[in-house]
């Protein structure tokens, strides 16, 4: 049987998950994390190896002789040496659109708490001020109502036109911009340039890779031509963000806040400039972390590993000769 090593497997499945079908596929040993200095000691006699955040570049495959295969826990696939991999004619594979529909709504938990402040209006409940308050309501800050207002996406790929659907559904306007225009766009949503996003949305939420090109697309000069009414909303990648910018945007209240998933490093350092700004909401990177989503993933790893395993490869980010 084949040797199937998980490196770090406890985000993808903390116990509400099960490792079954993929146990089924060989001999297989699932860590919950995997320290730098224990890869070479945990994968060196696994033929195939999953990772999810742990790194598996040049030095390290050079150093697995009997690697055949490499599975990526997720979509983004930066932690592996592609070039590497090919150049011994392994297989890399991925996991993509598992997780469409969860951060499309994590964007509008984010968003829908800067409108409604429903977090910070139930904590004044729970603290006692409703039963003592003279009146049969109160609130601390605008409520917002979404329909009518322009939101602006960043990336129209999957994850960007899902949520473009929910906005119409909110009946917002919805204006989009991607370095391709999409063959195809959903009904209501009007293709603009990337300053038309910045300058009009009421909204701007990111749904684009990172690559050099977009790292820093959120900078000080474009955040100097938003609305300051209006939100940004990251659920994509971290580095998308210039953070000090955005730090000073809302500590200035040049923009009215921000709510993201995603931050350039991760965990982020405690001097983050973004973890005490103003009106800045940040969830720990868990859009993506819905148990339908993370069942949905799981499959796929099971599927990608049992196509290689019958010389089938699926899912595969760098075209090799390797089968099975």
């Amino acid at each position: 049987m084949k040797k199937i090593v998980v490196l770090d497997g406890f985000t993808l499945n903390p116990g509400d998950l099960t490792w079954k079908n993929l146990k089924a596929l060989g001999q297989c040993t699932v860590y919950d994390r995997t320290e730098p200095k224990d890869v070479l000691s945990r994968a060196k006699d696994a033929e195939i190896v999953l990772t999810n955040k742990t790194l598996l570049f040049s030095d390290v495959i050079k150093q697995l002789p009997k690697l055949k295969y490499i599975g990526v826990l997720a979509t983004g696939y930066n932690v592996v040496d592609i070039e590497a991999a090919r150049d011994r004619d392994i297989p890399v594979t991925n996991i993509p659109a598992y997780s469409t529909r969860s951060v499309a709504q994590m964007v509008f938990a984010h968003l829908l708490n800067l409108a409604q402040h429903v977090g910070h209006h139930a904590q004044t409940v729970r603290s006692g001020r409703w039963t003592s308050n003279p009146d049969f309501c109160y609130w601390d800050m605008p409520l917002i109502e979404l329909a009518g207002m322009t939101m602006g996406i960043i990336g129209l790929g999957r994850i960007g036109q899902a949520t473009a659907k929910l906005a119409l559904t909110f009946e917002m306007k919805v204006i989009a911009y991607d370095v391709v225009a999409p063959s195809s766009m959903p009904e209501g949503c009007q293709f603009v340039n990337l300053e038309d996003v910045f300058r009009t949305s009421d909204v701007v939420s990111l749904h684009c890779p990172l690559t050099p090109q977009t790292k820093n697309i959120v900078n000080k000069q474009r955040l100097a031509i938003m609305k300051k009414t209006a939100f940004l909303i990251n659920t994509s990648r971290g580095p998308l963000v210039d953070e000090q910018a955005l730090a000073q945007a809302l500590n200035n209240q040049s923009i009215a806040g921000a709510g993201l998933d995603v931050l350039s490093s991760e965990p982020p350092e405690k001097d983050n400039p973004l973890i005490k700004a103003r009106n800045c909401f940040i969830t720990p990177h868990i859009a993506w972390a819905s148990c339908a989503a993370r069942q949905r993933l799981l499959s796929v790893v099971v599927d990608n590993v049992a196509a290689f395993l019958t010389g089938k490869p699926q899912n595969v980010i760098n075209e090799v000769k390797a089968t099975g």
